[in-house]
């Protein structure tokens, strides 16, 4: 993969008791939903990475979404906040259980910005829903939580967003892991 960008829109001061939700969106349509929303003025947060696209006379950059179909808001817990995301073109749901969509945590939002700010390489990865949590101790990605999927050669720390189910893979080797709330232990 190419170069690696986040899309973060919209008012720079968030209220207290807001909170990140993802929307499920009409394939090839995050962009537009997400020009659309922060012209309502909701804070949007659309992950996107650069891919090189070959045709048969040029070659070019292109930004597509990181979670096709996805992008994450962050909404006040206000029922006319929900409405005015949902009333969108190209908005199809709050993803989550109920009608109100589930809340992701701050932590899981901030690992994908955290990941993509610093312009590391990573792999898409299977959705993980069992292992270990383990957090990164020192060098760049330092406090990164995740799911640690083999400690040998070729250590994996996998971030998930749990409410949509999709995954990032990222190397961890020669980091200092440890499992969330013990010691530390070099992978």
């Amino acid at each position: 993969m190419g170069s690696y960008q986040t899309v973060q829109c919209g008012a720079a001061s968030l209220q207290e008791q807001s909170a990140w939700y993802a929307l499920h969106i009409r394939a090839k349509h995050e962009k537009r939903v997400a020009a659309e929303l922060v012209r309502r003025g909701v804070n949007v947060f659309l992950p996107l990475v650069t891919e090189v696209h070959k045709w048969s006379d040029r070659n070019m950059k292109v930004e597509i979404p990181l979670f096709s179909c996805y992008a994450f808001v962050n909404l006040d817990s206000s029922p006319e906040a929900r409405v005015s995301v949902l009333r969108a073109p190209g908005v199809l749901a709050l993803v989550g259980g109920n009608s109100e969509g589930a809340v992701i945590p701050d932590h899981e939002i901030e690992s994908i910005r955290a990941l993509l700010t610093k312009k590391l390489p990573f792999a898409a990865h299977s959705f993980l829903n069992v292992g270990q949590r383990v957090r990164i101790r020192g060098g760049a990605l330092d406090g990164i939580e995740g799911i640690l999927t083999r400690c040998a050669s070729g250590s994996r720390l996998v971030l998930s967003v749990q409410t949509i189910q999709r995954s990032l893979s990222i190397s961890v080797e020669g980091y200092q892991v440890e499992v969330v709330g013990q010691q530390a232990k070099v992978c």
